[in-house]
């Protein structure tokens, strides 16, 4: 199967929607691929507006290895943050390149089942895939989903999901090609060199080393796995070189190739 035919899934990051000409080059390369055929999907964090939503409620910010630690009272202003306003200033981008799109959360359609993944980290939500029926009646009519990272547990609970590890599941459910965007250039050495291709040994030494910490360490581990459960390479790039992604979609390399073993 060549890379045109697989989904192309693009995690984005909250940094991306603080930068509007960002956010309209990403699109404007989304409707060049979508306007050839490629389905893309793509799924977003927003934690520069979890932060702020938080601040002006006057509650505090704690990460746990690099993951959000969501308590009871905070899950409120998190899924306003993320399914509210990231969603709608994402598609309202979409909107405006001419792309049609659906926003949506990891909650609809059954795409996914979560649970709570650590009780340390409160509302923090695990998922997995489950029904890609929704997600592909919507790339059938040459929609771009916009998914955001939160989702509902079986008992109607809002969890609040990693964005790096909800775009990892969605690659997984549409047998996709994943690609991790930030504002950074992809995986830097020590010397913040950007490191071409990364493997499971590799990264577990510069982990080791604390190279790789923190969002990065949680942005490479969800790669790994993936590229380890479909055997390819996941990309870690920036999206401020949007124009990268029409190359990728000719199968060409961007950023830090993280490789299967």
């Amino acid at each position: 199967m060549s890379l045109e035919k697989k989904p192309l899934v693009l995690k984005v990051g909250g940094a991306l929607l603080q930068c509007e000409m960002g956010m309209a080059r990403l699109m404007s390369a989304a409707a060049a691929m979508i306007n050839k055929g490629q389905s893309v999907i793509m799924v977003h964090g927003g934690g520069c507006f979890v932060d702020e939503q938080l601040t002006a409620n006057g509650m505090v910010t704690q990460k746990l290895d690099g993951l959000r630690v969501t308590p009871a009272e905070q899950i409120p202003v998190v899924v306003g943050a993320l399914a509210g306003t990231s969603n709608k200033l994402l598609q309202g981008a979409a909107v405006k390149a001419g792309i049609t799109c659906v926003g949506m959360s990891l909650g609809d359609g059954d795409i996914v089942t979560a649970k709570i993944k650590n009780e340390q980290l409160g509302f923090v939500g695990e998922v997995m895939p489950n029904d890609a029926a929704y997600l592909n009646f919507i790339l059938a009519k040459g929609w771009m989903p916009i998914v955001s990272s939160i989702a509902i547990d079986e008992l109607g609970q809002l969890l609040n999901v990693n964005a790096d590890q909800a775009a990892a599941v969605i690659a997984k459910l549409v047998n996709g090609q994943l690609v991790l965007l930030s504002d950074v250039s992809g995986v830097l050495d020590g010397k913040g060199q950007l490191i071409q291709s990364l493997s499971k040994t590799h990264s577990d030494e510069l982990t080791k080393l604390g190279v790789i910490d923190k969002g990065m360490k949680v942005k490479v581990e969800a790669a790994l796995e993936v590229a380890q459960w479909m055997g390819q390479p996941v990309q870690v790039a920036s999206w401020r070189d949007a124009e990268q992604l029409n190359a990728l979609v000719k199968g060409e390399a961007i950023g830090t190739q993280v490789l299967p073993d």
